[in-house]
């Protein structure tokens, strides 16, 4: 797990502006650009935006040390049916899926609060991972 999401200790109180902070941080520090293709609407907190923020981070910490890539595009979106991420970058991909510990934590993590996520590679064509945190009936992010 990234050092940036263990010394976060308290959730997020919103997801759209941790975001934006840890995007624009993140770029600046890696020259790797960063592309916001959408960021939530409504207000994400608790564990859902937890979770949602530590995949991303995880993701753009594998992007940073694995892919090579120049950009990464960012997708996060909520809607009635909940939360859905996606993270995608132009670097090398893979040949075989790898179920690295970064993969299986942010697979453990989404599982935690009843969402999953994909991670999906082609070689030379970059790398994908999506996660998907369905809305609980009545629940509120």
């Amino acid at each position: 797990m990234t050092q940036q999401f263990q010394e976060h200790h308290t959730w997020p109180q919103d997801l759209r502006r941790e975001l934006e902070i840890h995007l624009a941080d993140w770029s600046q520090r890696t020259g790797i650009a960063v592309e916001t293709w959408a960021l939530p609407a409504e207000p994400v907190s608790g564990p859902v935006a937890d979770t949602a923020l530590a995949c991303i981070l995880e993701a753009l910490s594998n992007v940073e040390r694995h892919s090579q890539a120049q950009t990464v595009s960012i997708a996060v979106t909520v809607n009635r049916g909940g939360l859905r991420l996606t993270v995608s970058d132009d670097g090398r991909g893979f040949h075989e899926a790898v179920d690295g510990k970064g993969m299986a934590i942010m697979r453990t993590r989404m599982a935690a609060v009843g969402g999953s996520c994909s991670i999906n590679g082609t070689p030379g064509g970059g790398t994908t991972v999506t996660g998907v945190i369905p809305r609980a009936r009545d629940q509120l992010y």
